[in-house]
């Protein structure tokens, strides 16, 4: 029973990554209207959150060393359910400093959730690699599907809507209890400073490609609705395809992770992962209104495959949970600070060109320096060094 309940909760843990950031799109237009915010301060919504992502992934390893891996989740999941109410009760004010809330719960979250994997399932990291990344993928895809349909069926407004995203945060959280009243396991790693994280090659090699696989995710998802509309797709089919790239994600985020958690190089699922990423880029740049399931499909399975890898990568490279958290800790910190940039970059492209041509030319470049991080970070390291002072990268299991 203790199993079950553990891998319950872990399940239920990682279905609350996203739904809180995702499930602000769908109703962005009603939250404007009611508040009278513009434009750029509907959008605002999500950046808070997304930078909140890159800049406070590294109190995790803090929080995890005082109070441990399975209690830090279980406040993660406390305040992003705390976030979401706040965001929904009150005025501009509380708009933001929920976001900001529920964006400091996932970031927190989301470092925490390799170090988890790598304590409670060692012998088991692939799959249980892509039974949390499925459910992200699968939780963001519920939030942002259901958010509109939930306000039809009960006539709720945005507010209760986005606020119901509390309720399965805190059964998560009452799934998770038994594991965070367990006294923390005694770590017999040596804590590891930042700097000489930071002075390790493999480090970057992990946090440049988790930044450019998620640069070349976010360009889509901030953009391809636009683009299939610009080249003469009705808008709702336009929302159906990013729909349907978002759903392919899961058919790679399940199986990849466990495939490639196996071998003891994963260049060659990097490599696939990146090529069909690609094969998406060029269907929409050269094609996009000709055969867009399609492109959305190959684009899906990549991506999906791309996010897997980087987080299967981040739990590989280190040898003990207290490790895999300062590492996922710098990758993803780092990488969504990069991946930031991409949505806006392409925006500023498009502005100044009147297309898409060059835009998507510069995701494609972008996808090229992918292959060239993911390539390195792929490579397994056959000569271990001290725990105090470089990461130990084993077999993978």
């Amino acid at each position: 029973m203790s199993w079950a309940v553990l891998v319950a909760g872990f399940v239920l843990a990682s279905l609350n990554l996203r739904p809180a950031l995702a499930g602000v799109s769908p109703v962005l237009d009603e939250i404007m209207d009611d508040l009278g915010l513009s434009a750029a301060g509907g959008g605002a919504i999500t950046t808070v959150m997304v930078a909140c992502l890159g800049l406070l992934g590294p109190l995790a390893p803090l929080l995890a060393r005082r109070f441990g891996l399975d209690r830090t989740l279980l406040a993660g999941l406390l305040l992003v359910a705390a976030g979401v109410v706040l965001r929904a009760a009150g005025g501009v004010p509380a708009l933001y400093a929920g976001a900001a809330v529920a964006g400091t719960a996932i970031a927190v979250m989301n470092v925490v959730m390799p170090g988890v994997v790598k304590q409670h399932f060692p012998g088991r990291v692939g799959p249980f690699t892509a039974v949390y990344v499925s459910g992200l993928v699968l939780g963001a895809a519920a939030a942002s599907g259901l958010a509109v349909p939930l306000e039809r069926a009960t006539g709720y407004g945005w507010r209760e809507v986005t606020a119901m995203a509390a309720i399965p945060a805190l059964a998560a959280a009452a799934l998770w209890l038994p594991q965070a009243l367990r006294r923390p396991a005694r770590s017999e790693a040596t804590p590891r400073p930042f700097a000489l994280l930071l002075r390790t090659r493999v480090t970057w090699y992990v946090t440049v490609y988790m930044g450019l696989q998620s640069l070349t995710f976010y360009i889509m998802l901030a953009w391809l609705p636009t683009i299939f509309k610009d080249a003469g797709l009705p808008a709702d089919q336009a929302g159906y395809m990013l729909s349907l790239t978002n759903l392919a994600q899961v058919a790679a985020t399940l199986t990849v992770p466990v495939l490639a958690g196996r071998a003891r190089s994963q260049v060659a699922y990097v490599t696939a992962a990146t090529v069909l990423t690609v094969a998406g880029y060029l269907g929409v740049l050269l094609a996009p209104a000709t055969l867009p399931w399609l492109w959305m499909v190959v684009l899906g399975v990549g991506q999906g495959a791309s996010i897997a890898l980087a987080l299967l990568i981040i739990t590989l490279r280190a040898p003990d949970p207290v490790s895999v958290t300062a590492l996922s800790a710098v990758a993803q910190s780092f990488g969504y600070v990069l991946a930031a940039l991409g949505p806006l970059l392409v925006g500023a492209l498009h502005q100044s060109s009147g297309g898409w041509t060059l835009p998507l030319l510069a995701g494609l470049g972008a996808c090229g320096l992918q292959l060239v991080a993911g390539f390195l970070a792929g490579r397994p390291i056959v000569a271990p060094v001290p725990l105090s002072s470089r990461i130990v990268v084993p077999p993978a299991t």
